[in-house]
This record gives C-alpha cells, structure tokens and sequence, in this order.
C-alpha cells in the first residue's frame, strides 16, 4: 500500500502521523509511505524583493519545520518512508503527488475551523477531497 502522509507541522499533522503508525502497523505488508510538505509560494512582488537565495532559504526552513515533528515520529517508529517537500499551493500539490505516484491513501489533518471560516479561507483538506482521485482519510 503507498501512502501519502501530508503534514503542515500543525498539531492535527502530528494526530494524522500517530494515525499513520498505527495503521501501518496493523498492515499485513509493509506500506511505501510519503512524508509530503508543499509550501505556499510567496506573492511574486515579495519574492523579487527578497531575492531568489532568501526565497529559497525561506521554503527550506519552512519546510523543515513543518516535517520536524512527523519525521522525528515516524523515525522513533522504525517506519521507512522518504521525503516529498514542494513549493506549491497545498491542495494542489497533493492531489498532484497523490495521482502522479499512483497513491493507495492520503493522510492529512484538519483543522477543523467549521463552515464558516472554511468557505472564507479555504480548507486544504476540502479541496483535496473535492479535487482529487485518491482516497483521503482526514485526522482531526
């Protein structure tokens, strides 16, 4: 089974990595799992303002950040899994990954902020449900 593991470093990703590790475990045969990141990239104007080195740096941290907690989980479990970190509107980039790489399961968390404020931000987890093939288990 290949599974897609999107995390964002939020306290629901560190609930959907738990989740993951229990329900590897339970699995008869070993599952291929991707530990996936995608970055929002910056508004281009900020961008060519900072310049293309401080941009760059900016999305590696950001990006080491938000796998820090999953990485350092899934490492104490003894689980293999490799790294997928993008630059890339997160639903997007999921549903994306999650076609191009043939996936079984995406595993994501949410943050659960209600209709409301779901219909006014945008739900990452609501797009990747709507937009994508695969299917999605959602950890609150």
């Amino acid at each position: 089974m290949k599974i897609l593991l999107a995390v964002d470093g939020s306290p629901v990703s560190t609930r959907a990595t738990r989740y993951v590790i229990k329900f590897v475990r339970q699995l008869s045969e070993p599952a291929q799992l991707v530990l996936m990141h995608a970055d929002p990239p910056l508004l281009q104007a900020a961008a060519v303002k900072l310049g293309a080195d401080t941009v760059k740096r900016y999305h590696e941290e950001n990006n080491k950040f938000a796998i820090k907690s999953a990485h350092a989980s899934l490492t104490r479990a003894q689980l293999p899994f490799t790294e997928l970190l993008v630059v890339a509107e997160p639903a997007e980039a999921i549903v994306k990954h999650a076609k191009k790489g043939r996936f079984d399961l995406v595993v994501m968390g949410s943050h659960g902020r209600g209709a409301l404020k779901g219909l006014l931000l945008g739900s990452v987890a609501g797009k990747v449900i709507a937009h994508g093939d695969t299917p999605v288990t959602i950890v609150r």
